[in-house]
């Protein structure tokens, strides 16, 4: 079951008088670390969206395989407007959908693991009988979030949404933690001095060296989705002479077109993954998350009771 992610990053941080999304919690950012855990619970179709300090935030986390998706009204809008373009974004590229604000940064990869595995269309995780992020949302579901009224924001559009919110026990005190003062931001550093070490899996397909990644299966993934190498370099936040390299020392290493290219137009020239390109990149993807599973259960194995 594909699994994406939409992390809300918009707003402005006026109440914590710095810019939340990159203040550190350990030698990472905030926004650095909610990508590192979902990451490591295997989900890697993920969007931010940005607005206030776009380009800076979008700069900080461009290598991390990410879609950036803006909102240019930032200033006048809720978070649910932002919600709202994430979700928009994400309800034809998966079957449920990972909800967060960036200023809950310490959730573990268990308690993703935990709402994923309750095959719930909608659900959130509950620790000391308090209800917390993310939230998990199927794709099914989107359609009537854009359509309400947004009164209550995204709580109150989940409200009339139609489907009940299963609630999911987690022993996880990182699901209630938020950010939105500097009081906030010194229980989150204490919070994190407490948490678990947990495993990271890179993977890369090698001949010589490595040659693909996560961020080239992405790229190539979002070449497919918006018919344009352009556009696909814009959301990931890298130069369009980057991405041709990409695409060009791909295909030198794999001996086959990845892309078939058609010119003119009205709209300009178009390009498309080949057939053998989309079953690499699926391939890749397939492959990638039952290593991240393996390694985790490998991890408790060998680790459980050391860390």
């Amino acid at each position: 079951m594909q699994i994406g992610a939409v992390i809300v990053a918009a707003g402005m941080s006026s109440r914590m008088g710095d810019f939340k999304p990159m203040l550190n919690i350990g030698s990472i950012s905030i926004a650095q670390r909610i990508v590192a855990t979902l990451h490591q619970a295997g989900v890697t179709k993920i969007a931010v969206v940005t607005g206030y300090n776009a380009p800076l935030l979008e700069r900080h986390l461009a290598n991390s395989g990410l879609v950036f998706l803006r909102n240019e009204n930032y200033a006048t809008t809720q978070m649910f407007d932002s919600a709202k373009i994430g979700l928009s974004y994400m309800k034809d590229k998966c079957e449920r959908i990972l909800f967060t604000p960036v200023d809950v940064p310490l959730f573990t990869a268990m308690t993703v693991t935990e709402l994923i595995e309750s095959d719930a269309d909608l659900c959130c995780p509950v620790c000391e009988g308090k209800t917390g992020h993310p939230l998990l949302i199927a794709s099914s579901l989107v359609d009537a979030l854009l359509a309400d009224s947004g009164e209550g924001g995204l709580q109150g559009a989940i409200a009339r949404c139609g489907a009940e919110m299963l609630q999911i026990p987690v022993k996880d005190p990182g699901v209630l933690h938020d950010a939105d003062t500097p009081a906030d931001y010194k229980a989150l550093l204490e919070l994190h001095n407490e948490q678990l070490i947990r495993p990271e899996i890179w993977v890369s397909l090698a001949r010589e060296k490595p040659f693909f990644d996560e961020k080239t299966a992405m790229l190539l993934a979002l070449v497919d989705e918006t018919s344009s190498v352009r556009s696909a370099c814009m959301r990931m936040q890298i130069s369009y002479s980057t991405g041709w390299n990409i695409i060009r020392a791909l295909e030198s290493q794999l001996h086959f077109p990845l892309l078939e290219r058609s010119q003119g137009g009205a709209s300009g020239g178009e390009s498309r993954l080949t057939e053998k390109g989309k079953r690499l990149v699926d391939c890749y993807e397939r492959f990638a998350e039952r290593l991240r599973r393996e390694a985790t259960e490998l991890f408790g194995e060998f680790f459980g009771d050391e860390l």
